[in-house]
This record gives C-alpha cells, structure tokens and sequence, in this order.
C-alpha cells in the first residue's frame, strides 16, 4: 500500500519528493515520534491514553511562559518535562492506583486539562516569545536538525531500553498478563504507574519540540493528537491489548500516516480526510490483528 501511495505521488504530484518538501515532512512530524514513543510504551502495558494532546497543550503553554519569563532554552526543556511527568504522574495515580479502567481516567483529565487550560489562559496565544525560543534561538535550518536529532535521540534511547533492560521487559510482561508477571516478582501497578509518567514527560518534550518551531504558541494545540498517535502505534504492529509491539513498528507507522496526511495536500483532497483516514486505518489494523489471533487459535 505504501508503495502504490509512493508511486501515485510520483505520477500526480512529482513536488512530493522535492529536498524542502521532505524536510518539512520529517520536521513537522518529529513531535509526533516523540509523543507515539511513549504511547507505545503505555499500550505495551496494556494501557490507553487519550489525554496525551491537552498534556501537550498545557506544556507548550507552560514553556512559552517560562520562556517569556527569561529562563533559558535548557531550563525550559526541564520544566516541561518535569510538568509533563507529573501530568502523567496523575493518571498513573488513577490507574494504578485508584484502578480507574485508562480509557476513563485519561478521558477525564484531557477535558479538565483542555477546558482549565482555556479557562486560564481566555483561550489567547502566547505571544511576544523572546528571540531564544523559536527554533532554541538558531538559524533555521539549525532549529531543524537539533528538532529531528533530538526526535531520534529519544526514540532510539527509549527503543534500546524496551529491547535491552529488565524495565522494558517488564513492560512488556505487564501488557501480555499482569497476574502471571505478578507471580514472577514484578509490580504490574508500579509498572503501570511509571509508563504513565513516561508518557507525561515525552509529551512535555513534544510540546517543546512542536511549539518553537513556531513565533506563538496556540493554546488549542494537540486538539486530535490522542487519535494519530493511536493509530500509528497500532498500525506500526503494536496489540491494542497489550504486551506486544515494537518502537520499530512504530516509527514505520509515523512515517506511513504522515506520508498520507502530506499526499492529501498535494494530491488536493480536503484535509477532513486525513482524520476519516487515520479512523479507517486503525480500524482495519485493530481488524487485521484479531483475525490473526483467530486463526492462530484454530490451527
């Protein structure tokens, strides 16, 4: 499929391939690897989190503030951090420890992070950022490669530590069977406590990663992110019911998903559809993946 999209590309819009037209799309989605890191991360675990894009809103707008307040590019990277695992620190709390099903904890605390986020800021931009904050204060073409090395940085960090150390493994434990990984001496809910946290301080570094490439910071961004980064996780080959996947996988599905989203543009079909499609997409994976499981029950 992704070879037919390739080809019709190269027929009908022949500019897809142009050096500026792949750099922007490497770019523009180094935010989303980030984010789609450590969903992969919380789905392994068996988990769900829908709040990831007003995790990422509120952080984007806590590292204009700090940013405006004079603190420095790498005391603004921290901040944001540290707000974003503490942010995921919360739904872990209710997860893990108040055992509230994901999908309901993170449901809740996306629309109190969204609507307080509003309430707080009259919905207004942050404006008049210092010169030091979009693109770390480089050139352009600077900004560009720190966002992309910095993007990758992290993936293949967090990809190695999946593979290699206990914590990976423990992950991955916890997503196939948390009463069996229980029995072999892990926390399922510590476990699960602490993905969450991972995911919080991976959408504050994907806030700041997304937010100064630009000269404001849109206090109404994220809005839909929840729904793409789902989507490249499972289409990457990750089971939405836990334990398995790949960070491999996963970036194959950021790089399948974004290259649809650009083709929609130069192939001039509305944007509208690149949600529809994301739907669709995931649907027919979640689809795909059940219908393996049943034959491999009935051989």
């Amino acid at each position: 499929m992704y070879a037919a999209l390739l080809a019709l590309l190269a027929v009908a819009a022949p500019g897809f391939f142009t050096a500026g037209n792949l750099r922007d799309l490497v770019v523009g989605h180094a935010a989303m690897l980030v984010a789609a890191t450590g969903m992969t991360l919380v789905i392994l675990a068996g988990e769900i989190d829908v709040s990831i894009g007003s995790q990422l809103a509120v952080c984007g707008v806590l590292a204009g503030l700090a940013a405006k307040a004079g603190m420095p590019m790498p005391l603004v990277a921290l901040a944001v951090v540290v707000a974003g695992a503490v942010l995921g620190g919360v739904n872990g709390a209710l997860v893990a420890g108040l055992r509230i099903p994901s999908i309901v904890a993170t449901l809740a605390t996306m629309l109190v992070l969204r609507d307080g986020l509003r309430w707080a800021t009259g919905g207004a931009w942050v404006q008049g950022l210092p010169q030091h904050f979009q693109w770390f204060g480089l050139s352009q073409r600077g900004g560009e490669l720190a966002i992309t090395a910095a993007s990758l940085a992290v993936f293949g960090i967090v990809a190695w530590a999946a593979r290699a150390l206990p914590a990976g493994r423990a992950v991955y434990a916890t997503g196939a069977d948390a009463e069996s990984a229980e029995l072999l001496g892990l926390r399922p809910r510590r476990v699960t406590f602490w993905v969450f946290v991972g995911m919080g301080a991976l959408s504050g570094l994907a806030a700041l990663l997304g937010a100064v490439r630009f000269s404001e910071v849109q206090t109404n961004a994220g809005i839909g992110l929840e729904m793409a980064v789902i989507a490249v996780v499972v289409v990457g080959g990750a089971s939405i019911r836990g334990g398995r996947g790949t960070l491999t996988g996963t970036l194959a599905g950021v790089v399948l998903l974004g290259t649809v989203g650009t083709a929609l543009t130069f192939l001039q079909v509305s944007a509208y559809w690149e949600r529809a499609l994301q739907g669709a997409i995931l649907i027919a994976a979640v689809a795909v993946e059940r219908t393996s499981k049943r034959r491999v029950r009935a051989t």
